[in-house]
């Protein structure tokens, strides 16, 4: 290639990149960029064609393409232009050189010229495309890295407005309720499809391990049912256990401990459903020695029921303790088993367990042994 032809090239690098800037302007994305992020395009496209002309002047080398090209902009310019605007800039970019081939070219350079810009063109994509996928690895790691912490404060109770700008920072939308999810670890379990089956359901999703499990922060505000059901079936086969909802991120670590502490208790319940909520494993959990589950078992029963009159709480204990008879209970307590069966009923209209259900038995059974041995 002529050396005139080069020289040509790199005469007009900085009115051919201005040119370039003016044309993309008539694209409504980049004309709305601020004029510091256009600006710093101009820089990229100069920079680029004075690449391309030290190229042409030996054309044998290695093509210029790679970290040197986008040197000129700086790294966050890839949060404003994505990587499909920077194909379209550098479509626009090569029409217009293209057109100035027959200005640029020595005679007969022409054909040669344009070869060798469309061969430059080629790799100046590549190498953009490389500069995202860095870039979306370093930002995909450190996001990673925010989530984690985000769940580790909501597992130790220390969500504070820090946690919350994080969480925010990741994408986390408003929502009107906040459910925690707890299952085992799944070794090497890929999340991708997972938070794919989050957003299109419009949830937000916040992922976790803790050392007992992984833990999953939803929130939405869609039915907060059909979106547990959703990503209940995309987990592996293993227990699942759901915390109380909360109304917002900030509450939520009550949420995250409650389903963290049902997952230690799940084992003993074999047969409980999938999802199982950490209220129901109260029970377990008390009896596994978790403090705040006696607590409730002693303010949601017991203490109802001691305070509920009409012996309720003799009975329970008499039905409980006689092995479920209804006849050996009225006999326990001198009473017709017809009045057994009344306060049966006023038991569950009182504390909302049925004690002829065994699981609902079990619970209250369990709740008489911590109010008999908790300080009141």
């Amino acid at each position: 290639m002529a050396q005139a032809t080069w020289q040509r090239v790199r005469a007009a690098s900085s009115p051919l990149s201005a040119e370039c800037v003016r044309v993309m302007d008539r694209l409504p994305w980049f004309a709305a960029l601020p004029a510091e992020q256009r600006a710093y395009v101009g820089l990229v496209l100069h920079k680029g064609l004075e690449l391309f002309a030290q190229w042409l002047r030996s054309p044998g080398q290695p093509l210029p393409i790679g970290p040197e090209v986008f040197r000129a902009a700086p790294r966050e310019l890839a949060r404003h232009i994505n990587l499909k605007q920077t194909v379209a800039l550098i479509r626009v970019a090569v029409d217009i050189i293209e057109q100035a081939v027959p200005e640029l070219a020595a005679p007969g350079d022409e054909h040669l010229l344009r070869e060798a810009m469309l061969r430059y063109s080629r790799e100046l994509a590549f190498g953009a495309a490389d500069v995202y996928a860095a870039a979306a690895e370093a930002r995909g790691a450190w996001d990673a890295r925010i989530e984690a912490g985000v769940v580790d404060a909501l597992v130790r109770g220390h969500a504070g407005e820090m946690t919350l700008m994080r969480a925010g920072s990741l994408g986390w939308p408003r929502v009107e309720w906040v459910q925690a999810v707890a299952t085992p670890a799944p070794v090497d379990y890929d999340l991708s499809p997972l938070r794919t089956t989050a957003r299109h359901g419009g949830l937000g999703l916040l992922a976790g391990e803790a050392p007992t499990g992984l833990v999953l922060l939803l929130g939405g505000t869609t039915s907060p049912e059909d979106a547990l059901a959703t990503v209940v079936d995309a987990l592996p086969d293993a227990p699942v256990v759901v915390g109380p909802r909360a109304t917002d991120l900030s509450s939520a670590a009550s949420s995250v401990q409650e389903a963290l502490a049902g997952l230690g208790a799940v084992p003993a319940w074999p047969q409980a459903p999938r999802p199982v909520a950490a209220r129901d494993l109260l029970a377990e959990r008390a009896v596994l020695g978790e403090f705040s589950a006696r607590r409730r078992l002693l303010d949601e029963v017991y203490k109802p029921l001691a305070t509920a009159g009409g012996d309720l709480l003799a009975t329970a204990a008499a039905y409980l303790e006689g092995g479920g008879s209804v006849e050996g209970t009225g006999r326990a307590l001198f009473l017709h088993p017809n009045t057994v069966r009344y306060r049966l009923r006023k038991i569950v209209d009182a504390i909302g367990y049925d004690l002829t259900d065994p699981r609902d038995g079990l619970v209250v059974r369990v709740s008489l042994i911590v109010g008999r041995t908790l300080d009141l």
